[in-house]
């Protein structure tokens, strides 16, 4: 029988490396298992991947030849670091070469995540280009037993929830980063490892934008599967029934833990797509998120910056607003405080010229108006937001907590936090932010419209305060991080003596030590877990996956 160049090459290359790696394991013992049994493992696997039959014969015999793997599969003793370097050498040969990059693991990809506590070095970086890519890659994951990250964006600042030391494999989805918009523009087809300043600039000439992300940087997957929260608001015109289904019947393609390759919505594998819409990494990977669009492109906004001293008045325009203006489902807040300056975004998601829903801010001076009052785009706007982050290296910490509209409990909160705040910046040169976000009832009616999620969310206008934290030096995470974790337990303290206090953590802004799922509610949780053991049989995403806000942790 003849054998192609093309698979030639690929055996000499997979040998190689193979031998490179593996050669070790392969000298240290001859096999001393059943080979009869170990094939009745092996073969089924191979055949799974649907490779070429001479590709397929290829890897098998490989496999075939490790006493290693024979003795993993044998319930035997093995050695775990060249199990999993064998594990990447079968993506690679099942993928290519050029979709797999292994020790050394080029910085540039090491070095990929926003923040550098997160930054580690994997056995090696798959770079999938489909759901197929994707599909065969968790199988070999599964059957090797290999622990894993996913990388979407990488915005995550929390260590391990999107990157992995050796041994341990990173899937990364920067290559599914499709944006396709129907012909109707009703609806846009996102790939996870999207960026969404990316996604705005391709929506833009179509006249529509998609909740997501409000910083162009950030990728799709971590937005949406935490939960998703607009930049701006709009009412959808959700009380017609067909706009309902038509929403609910938007799909999502998720590869499960065995491969399996499904799709979900309000009609299919229901329970799926309401556990996804906030549940996290927990369930399978989404290759293909399909938004409904919303018709807002044309926006008025204006960004002032005001004196520390100002920043009472400004908290009594924001609750003023939170209880009157915010009826207007087309305001909405930014509020972002920090030592030095106060910054208030006031967005309007429609033309206009002086929102009366935003009169409680007009008659405090502002110190510079950073951007003057105008009719722009929803692009203009996040291309301003993104000029606001930096992208020099550096740590950095997210924290999160919740309350009902209370000027006082904000006050007492703020003045706890700029104290502490000027401290360690004095000691550490770390900044810090004391962010407001406001979540008014509509947004979360809106998210009960459109077929529910695990959030549990109260009806009532609420805050989900959260702080972006940014330092140098390692030696001071401690630091540093213990003035958000006091704030964030301040706001619990006073906010139960006022009655003001809500258990909920948005997961987007949640911390490594913090859990938001827990507080979802019994009932959501106790439904979470039902679905990650229909859809994750063998549990791979909480017991193989690295970290992250994962329901094996609660």
């Amino acid at each position: 029988m003849s054998i192609s160049y093309p698979t030639a090459m690929f055996g000499l290359r997979f040998l190689c490396c193979f031998l490179s790696i593996i050669g070790p394991a392969l000298a240290a013992s001859p096999p001393t298992t059943n080979h009869a049994f170990v094939q009745s493992k092996l073969q089924p696997f191979v055949n799974s991947l649907a490779l070429p039959p001479p590709q397929a014969q290829l890897l098998s015999s490989k496999l075939d030849q490790d006493s290693n793997l024979a003795a993993f599969l044998s319930g035997k003793d093995y050695q775990s670091s060249f199990l999993l370097a064998l594990s990447c050498l079968s993506i690679r040969a099942t993928l290519g070469d050029n979709s797999v990059d292994t020790i050394p693991v080029n910085q540039t990809e090491t070095e990929a995540n926003w923040s550098q506590a997160c930054w580690r070095s994997p056995t090696c970086v798959v770079f999938p280009s489909s759901a197929q890519d994707v599909s065969r890659a968790l199988k070999v994951i599964g059957f090797f037993k290999s622990r894993f990250a996913v990388r979407s964006g990488g915005h995550s600042p929390n260590p391990g929830f999107s990157s992995i030391d050796n041994p341990g494999i990173l899937i990364d989805l920067q290559k599914l980063n499709q944006i396709e918009v129907s012909q109707d523009r009703k609806v846009a087809s996102l790939g996870p490892g999207g960026r969404w300043g990316d996604i705005l600039a391709a929506l833009d000439p179509y006249d529509v934008s998609v909740i997501g992300g409000r910083i162009p940087q950030v990728g799709v997957a971590g937005v949406i599967l935490g939960g998703a929260k607009p930049l701006t608001r709009r009412s959808c015109g959700m009380t017609d029934s067909r706009k309902i289904r038509r929403a609910l019947s938007l799909l999502w393609r998720v590869v499960l833990s065995d491969g399996t390759v499904t799709d979900a919505n309000a009609d299919r594998n229901a329970d799926l797509f309401w556990a996804l819409k906030g549940g996290g990494a927990n369930f399978g990977i989404v290759t293909r998120f399909d938004l409904y669009t919303i018709p807002v492109r044309n926006i008025w906004f204006q960004v002032a910056i005001y004196t520390p001293d100002q920043v009472p008045t400004i908290l009594d325009a924001f609750a003023e607003w939170q209880n009157e203006g915010a009826s207007d489902v087309k305001s909405t807040v930014a509020l972002i405080i920090a030592p030095e300056a106060t910054t208030v975004g006031l967005i309007y998601s429609a033309p206009a010229d002086q929102p009366a829903a935003f009169a409680p801010f007009y008659s405090i001076p502002a110190a510079t108006v950073a951007v003057p009052a105008n009719n722009g785009t929803v692009l203009s706007l996040t291309n301003i937001l993104g000029t606001t982050f930096s992208n020099v290296p550096q740590r950095h910490d997210y924290r999160g907590a919740s309350s009902k509209v209370d000027v006082q409990l904000y006050k007492d909160v703020h003045t706890f936090w700029r104290d502490q705040a000027i401290a360690v910046h004095a000691a550490t040169g770390a900044t810090m932010t004391f962010t407001l976000q406001p979540i008014p009832v509509n947004l979360v009616d809106q998210g009960i419209a459109k077929g529910g999620n695990p959030l549990g969310l109260s009806r009532i206008n609420q805050q989900w305060w959260t702080t972006l934290v940014d330092w140098e030096n390692s030696e001071d995470d401690e630091k540093v991080r213990a003035v958000p974790i006091a704030t964030s337990a301040k706001w619990k303290e006073l906010g139960e003596q006022r009655g003001s206090y809500i258990p909920f953590l948005f997961m987007n802004d949640g911390s490594r030590d913090q859990s938001p799922l827990s507080l979802y509610g019994a009932e959501n949780v106790a439904r979470l877990k039902q679905v990650s053991r229909k859809y994750d049989k063998s549990q791979v995403f909480q017991t193989l996956q690295g970290d992250g806000f994962l329901l094996s942790k609660l």
